[in-house]
């Protein structure tokens, strides 16, 4: 069945979108009462974020725009230590839309939430005249302890730097897709939880947290390095990067320091509690690959040291990297 103007009328149309996609793979307590709002538990400390994904083409090598929807949103939450418990989800549907794909995306989008231990608790959605687009809003919401302060301010001289895994695979697959390419890259969209749990469990002192997505691994260091007033220095060699990526990056002329990723996290804390970090992030799930590949200093901006011992600035990314990639 294709999507028209009829399904975003409010009547008998949408309503049966509602029940035969939506409702039949995000069914819960909370949001089947389907209220104008939802009324939930909450705390005396939330984090909340939203975020609209707009990614072409809808479904990847890896992934799809409704798993990508969950993991960006919980990322976005995990990242100041908020515990993920709630989630909304808004689609904007351009006529012409297939249901069968449209079903894909939320079967995925729920089993993500599932993988995640978040609850999808309210909806929202729209028909749009176009060629068969779609569009997801998601609002996150989640609850952060007292006692818990991760922000991009907090880094200090000394501190080391980890990234969870390999740079550039979603980038990569996404235009891999885009250029019809045939390789075994695949996206790393994933939600970053046992991870993050894992290290707050066993005390590591997290300074900061940030998800590398849009700019890459050179934007985001940069914005942390001008928050803090500080220069990070990083190790281009233990820049953990798959060798598929690495070749697809050379060929086209791609810089991995601007490539985004969806499922990869850059944490800061104390040197002397970076190799159980470390230990911590490789033995939970997408975490195998994670690497130490810098640390703080005194300065500013950041500075890449080559395999030949030679340094180079680290610009943030200047235009648009690759559209739509999230």
């Amino acid at each position: 069945m294709k999507i028209t103007l009829a399904h975003g009328s409010g009547g008998k149309s949408t309503a049966d979108l509602i029940s035969s996609v939506f409702a039949k793979h995000f069914s819960n307590p909370i949001l089947n009462m389907m209220e104008d709002s939802a009324v939930v538990d909450g705390s005396s400390r939330i984090a909340v974020t939203t975020d609209s994904f707009v990614v072409t083409p809808l479904i990847f090598k890896g992934g799809d725009i409704g798993r990508l929807s969950v993991c960006g949103t919980v990322n976005d939450l995990l990242m100041r230590g908020a515990v993920p418990k709630y989630i909304t989800a808004a689609f904007i549907i351009e006529e012409g839309a297939d249901t069968e794909t449209l079903e894909i995306i939320a079967k995925s989008m729920a089993k993500t939430a599932a993988e995640a231990d978040i609850d999808i608790i309210c909806g929202d959605t729209k028909v749009i005249e176009g060629n068969g687009g779609i569009y997801i809003n998601t609002t996150g919401v989640g609850f952060v302890k007292e006692s818990t302060d991760i922000v991009s301010t907090n880094l200090r001289e000394g501190d080391a730097v980890i990234v969870s895994g390999n740079m550039g695979d979603h980038h990569a697959a996404i235009l891999s897709a885009r250029m019809n390419i045939e390789n075994n890259i695949k996206s790393d969209n994933a939600p970053l939880g046992e991870m993050v749990r894992a290290m707050l469990k066993n005390g590591i002192e997290l300074h900061c947290m940030r998800d590398v997505t849009r700019g890459g691994l050179g934007t985001v260091l940069n914005e942390l390095a001008k928050a803090s007033n500080v220069n990070i220095e990083i190790i281009e060699e233990n820049i953990p990067v798959d060798d598929d990526v690495r070749s697809f990056a050379k060929i086209l002329g791609l810089d991995i320091l601007h490539m985004g990723n969806e499922g990869k996290l850059v944490a800061i804390m104390p040197t002397e509690q970076a190799q159980k970090a470390l230990e911590i992030i490789r033995k939970c799930r997408y975490g195998e690959n994670a690497q130490i590949i810098g640390e703080v200093r005194h300065g500013s901006g950041v500075t890449l040291i080559t395999p030949i011992g030679g340094k180079r600035q680290v610009n943030v990314l200047y235009g648009e990297g690759l559209p739509r990639i999230c």
